[in-house]
This record gives structure tokens, C-alpha cells and sequence, in this order.
């Protein structure tokens, strides 16, 4: 496993990140708590030191099984959490957004609380839940300041929507001096916002890394969605169109080549490819797939070691991103994209939006 270091806060972080959103909730299968536990050292074990997790998932039960995961193990964890969400006084309907609450007094009782759950007295991480631009006051940022300050925070960073908020708010991150990352949807397939960021950050000089999440287009990229899969209703993505699906698996055999390095060097599962497309950018620091089990973990954690992408399949990729990898369709996402309420999106003069889920 290789590491990155976050911005220029002197954090390092794996380049496989393990998104604990998949522990303490049902939405990406259900498990047991042991079970979690026992996923989450399984990824140490493997290499992946980045953890990532967040005070709403499952109501703090992911903190909760993050802090036992991590128990006689702190040293060797790079741990980052969200706050943001006010779910102490607001119940959990579906897959819905919760109410935002980011005035001090709440930020303070909300973080003060992940690091009980946590069970450590420090973050290495700590990220703003998608929150508007206009709800991050000078006060906010103040906050955050005397917490890193003080130790109890390393490194700061600001998770994006995406359907809630992410062009201006991604935009405020890379300016903002406090913020060492920004946290997106980023994948070979929904390639906004994140190469927005990325030039951004370029052209701005910027040290903001970026923390690259959904890198497997939700099933795509990783071929656990195929044509054969039925998704039940509880599925987070069986709200996608089926057009969606139909283009998404012409645009996979589209770029069947990465599976085989045009250096003649190893072999890439399309899954590691598509992470190893991510860690192109020097930008990116992390990305934080899905696993869901043992074999996931092995794979892609392992997505660190295989052959790089060379410039000649990263050009490859280029054009065919830009020709809509041939596929003569529309993906029927369209109604479902959004960034507030589009206006920064059309200010920006970006032709593609990250899509809402």
C-alpha cells in the first residue's frame, strides 16, 4: 500500500481509504456488528490505514464500530469523521437528507461526541457533512482553526454532496486556507465534479488534495452491477433508470483494455483500474470504495500495487470520455442532477453534473 500526504498538513493517508459508511448502516447489505468489526480489521490487515466515517451513518454506529475496530490499533489509523447532520433530534426517513445544523454550539456537542463514540481524544480528519457554502460562517472556520489548533483535529476537510451541494462549496474548499481536502464523487464514468477540482487546484496553485469516493460508479466499475442483477427496493441505487444500467455496461466493454496494460506489465481487474485512474491525478490523495466483504477488501486494496496507467491509455481515456465512450444513448440521469439549485453549475460552464444519490 502507498500513501499520500493530505494538502500539505503532514497527514498521510493509504491510497485505498476504507469508507466506513458501509458499517453501522444496512444500506450496503446488513451485518452484525462483530461482523463490521471484524471487515473493518481485515482492511488494517490489508494495508488500508485511511478510515473514513462520518457521526450520522447508522446514528453514530459507525463511530461506535469504528472505536472498536481501532482499539489497540489508533497508532496505525488515519482517522477522519463528518459532522454536520443534527440526527439527535431528527429521525432517519429512507435514505432522505437529515437537517444541517453548523451553528458552534451544535459543532462543538456533535464532535465532542464522535470522539466519545470514537473512543480516542483526536482526529486525524475531520470533515464538514455536506454543508452549504453559506452555512461555513467566518465563526465556523474560526472553530475549526482552534481545534487543529489544539490538537484535536490534524487536518480539515470538506465532504461534497453531491445533490446537496458541491460546485461552489468544493470551490470554497480548495480557497479556504483551513481545508487540506475536498471529498467527492469522482469516477471514470461521472468525471464531474472532480476534474473541475482538479484544475482548480492546478490553476490556483492550490496544496488542497482531493478524497475521490463512488470511484466504481456505484457498481459499474467494479462489475457488481450487470446485466443480470436485480436490485431490491432498498438498494440506495434502484432509483437509477434502467437506461443507466444499459449504458453503463457498454461503456465498461468500452474500456475492456485497461484490463491489460499497454506496457505489457501485470494485469488490472476493470476494478483496480478504475482506482488506478483516480491516483492519475497527483491531486488525489485517497479513494474510498465500497467493500462489502473480504474479497473486496483483497482487491482493491491491492489496486495500490498494480501497474499504473500510462499516459497513452490515460489519453485513450480521454477521448473516449469526451466522444461518450461510443455509446450512441443518454444515461436518463438527467432529472436526477443537480448542485443546489444549478445556477453555479451553468455559472461554471460545465456540461456534466454529478449525479444525485
Amino acid at each position: 500500500m502507498q500513501h499520500r500526504e493530505l494538502g500539505n498538513s503532514g497527514v498521510e493517508v493509504s491510497e485505498i481509504g476504507f469508507g466506513a459508511w458501509v458499517v453501522g448502516t444496512d444500506w450496503w447489505g446488513d451485518r452484525s456488528d462483530e461482523q463490521a468489526v471484524e471487515m473493518v480489521e481485515e482492511a488494517l490487515d490489508a494495508g488500508v490505514t485511511y478510515v473514513d466515517t462520518g457521526d450520522v451513518y447508522g446514528h453514530g454506529d459507525s463511530e461506535s464500530i469504528i472505536g472498536e475496530a481501532i482499539d489497540g490499533r489508533r497508532d496505525e489509523v488515519t482517522l477522519s469523521t463528518k459532522i454536520g447532520y443534527d440526527f439527535y433530534d431528527n429521525p432517519q426517513a429512507g435514505h432522505g437528507e437529515l437537517p444541517k445544523e453548523l451553528n458552534e454550539e451544535y459543532l462543538t456537542e456533535a464532535f465532542e461526541a464522535s470522539l466519545d463514540r470514537l473512543d480516542t481524544d483526536y482526529v486525524d480528519v475531520l470533515q464538514l457533512h455536506n454543508a452549504n457554502v453559506d452555512e461555513v460562517t467566518p465563526e465556523v472556520r474560526d472553530l475549526l482553526r482552534e481545534w487543529k489548533a489544539d490538537g484535536r483535529v490534524r487536518a480539515l476537510g470538506w465532504a461534497l454532496g453531491p445533490s446537496i451541494g458541491w460546485l461552489a462549496e468544493g470551490d470554497a474548499a480548495v480557497e479556504y486556507e483551513e481545508f487540506d481536502a475536498v471529498q467527492t464523487v469522482f469516477n471514470l464514468f461521472e468525471q464531474e465534479p472532480g476534474r473541475h477540482f482538479v484544475d482548480t487546484i492546478r490553476e490556483s496553485d492550490s496544496d488542497t488534495s482531493v478524497i475521490a469516493r463512488v470511484p466504481h460508479s456505484s457498481g459499474l466499475l467494479n462489475e457488481q452491477v450487470t446485466p443480470d442483477t436485480v436490485l431490491e427496493d432498498g438498494d440506495h441505487r434502484s432509483h437509477r433508470p434502467k437506461e443507466w444500467y444499459e449504458t453503463g455496461w457498454e461503456k465498461v466493454d468500452a474500456i475492456r483494455f485497461l484490463e491489460t496494460p499497454d506496457h505489457g506489465e501485470g494485469t488490472r481487474t476493470m476494478a483496480q483500474a478504475a482506482i488506478r485512474w483516480l491516483l492519475a491525478h497527483d491531486e488525489v490523495a485517497s479513494v474510498t470504495p465500497t467493500f462489502r466483504d473480504g474479497d473486496d477488501i483483497a482487491e482493491w486494496s491491492a489496486a495500490s500495487d498494480v501497474p499504473p496507467i500510462s499516459d497513452a491509455e490515460y489519453d485513450r481515456l480521454e477521448a473516449l470520455y469526451a466522444r461518450n465512450f461510443d455509446i450512441d444513448g443518454d444515461d436518463g440521469m438527467d432529472v436526477l442532477r443537480t448542485s443546489v439549485d444549478g445556477d453555479d453549475i451553468e455559472a461554471a460552464g460545465l456540461d456534466k453534473r454529478a449525479a444525485s444519490y
